[in-house]
C-alpha cells in the first residue's frame, strides 16, 4: 500500500509547468503573473515501529500545537520502563547498603566479643601481676609466670584486633566499592531515562498548529519506524509560487508586496520571500534579444497566518505588482 501523496505532488508540478508555459502568451499587457498555491507539509512520525492503536485526527481537522495525533502499541516500551525502574531501585538499595556499616546484629556480636576479651584481659593482667609477686617467695615457678605473661599478651592483642574490626564495621565498605555502586546507579538511571523516552515516542502530538492534510495509515496497520502517519499543513508553510518574465525580474526585490487573486475571494497581499537565481523552462538555444523574453524566474510569496489559511495547495492564482 502506498500511503505517501506523491501522485498529488506530481500533479502539482505538472500544473505548475503548464501555468508557467502559458505565462508568455496570457500575460499580455494586463500585468498579471500566473502562479499557484504550494504547501510545505509537516510529516509527523514516530522513530519507533508499532501497530497504530489510535488515530486522534481525521483529514481536514484543525489541529492545535500539542494536540494528540496518534498512538502506537506501547506494551514492549512499558515493560522496559518497569524493568528499568526495578533495576534502578535495586542499585540504589545496594549503594545505601555499602555506605552503611554492618547490620545491627553483627555489630552487637562484635561488641559482645570485645567485652568478653576485655574481661579476659583484666583477669589475665591480675593473674600476671600475682604470679610475678610470688616469684620471690618460691610459691610459683618461672614457667607459671611466663605462662601468665603470654596469656596477658594474647588477650591484649585480641582486644586491639576486635576494637579495630569494630571500628572498620562502623565505617562501611571501601571507597572503591562505593564508587562502583554509584556508577551502577547512574547507569541504571540513564537506562530508565532512555526507556521513558522510547515510551513517549509511541504517541505523537502536533508540533505546530495547522490543518490535517492527510492521514497515511489506518488504525490496526503496522507502521514502520520513521514512517509518517499524519501530514500537517501549518498556515506559515503555505506560499504562492509565481513566474516573473526575465525582463521584469530585475525590478523585483525581497520584501516587495504583491496582490494575489483567487477565484471566489477578495484579493490578498503577499510578501516576496524568495527569488529563484535560475531561469525556468529555458530554451536550449543561445540567448538573443528575442529569446530572452521567453525566460521566467520563480518567486515565492508568504502571507499572514489568517490569510494563508484561506489558500489551498494546487489552487491557481493571479499575481499583480502593487
Amino acid at each position: 500500500m502506498n500511503h505517501h501523496p506523491l501522485s498529488g505532488c506530481i500533479r502539482l508540478l505538472l500544473a505548475a509547468a503548464f501555468l508557467a508555459g502559458l505565462t508568455g502568451c496570457e500575460r499580455g499587457n494586463s500585468g498579471i503573473i500566473q502562479g499557484y498555491v504550494e504547501g510545505e507539509y509537516v510529516y509527523v512520525a514516530s522513530p519507533l515501529a508499532g501497530q497504530l492503536q489510535k488515530l486522534h485526527v481525521r483529514r481536514g481537522d484543525q489541529a492545535k500545537e500539542g494536540d494528540m495525533l496518534f498512538e502506537l502499541d506501547n506494551i514492549p516500551e512499558k515493560a522496559a520502563v518497569e524493568e528499568a525502574q526495578r533495576r534502578l531501585s535495586q542499585s540504589k538499595a545496594t549503594l545505601e547498603d555499602v555506605k552503611k556499616g554492618r547490620r545491627p546484629t553483627e555489630m552487637a556480636a562484635l561488641e559482645a566479643q570485645l567485652g568478653q576479651m576485655k574481661a579476659a584481659l583484666t583477669y589475665s593482667e591480675s593473674e600476671m601481676t600475682r604470679q610475678k609477686k610470688l616469684v620471690g617467695t618460691g610459691a610459683t615457678s618461672k614457667e607459671d609466670v611466663d605462662r601468665a605473661v603470654n596469656l596477658y599478651d594474647q588477650n591484649r592483642h585480641r582486644v586491639a584486633e576486635l576494637e579495630a574490626e569494630l571500628q572498620t564495621a562502623k565505617l562501611g565498605q571501601r571507597e572503591d566499592q562505593i564508587t562502583a555502586a554509584e556508577a551502577e546507579v547512574k547507569a541504571r538511571a540513564a537506562t530508565l531515562e532512555k526507556a521513558n523516552w522510547d515510551l513517549a515516542q509511541k504517541q505523537q502530538k502536533a508540533p505546530k498548529s495547522g490543518v490535517v492534510f492527510d492521514t497515511l495509515y489506518r488504525e490496526g496497520e503496522w507502521v514502520a519506524a520513521g514512517r509518517p502517519v499524519v501530514a500537517l499543513l501549518p498556515p506559515a508553510n503555505v506560499k504562492v509560487r509565481a513566474f516573473i518574465p526575465e525582463p521584469e525580474i530585475g525590478s523585483v526585490q525581497h520584501g516587495d508586496k504583491m496582490e494575489v487573486s483567487i477565484d471566489g475571494a477578495a484579493p490578498m497581499v503577499g510578501t516576496v520571500s524568495f527569488i529563484s537565481p535560475q531561469a525556468e523552462y529555458t530554451p536550449p538555444v543561445i540567448y538573443s534579444r528575442e529569446s530572452r523574453s521567453k525566460l521566467v524566474f520563480m518567486i515565492e510569496l508568504l502571507f499572514e497566518p489568517d490569510v494563508a489559511a484561506k489558500l489551498n495547495p494546487g489552487q491557481p492564482v493571479d499575481v499583480r505588482r502593487k
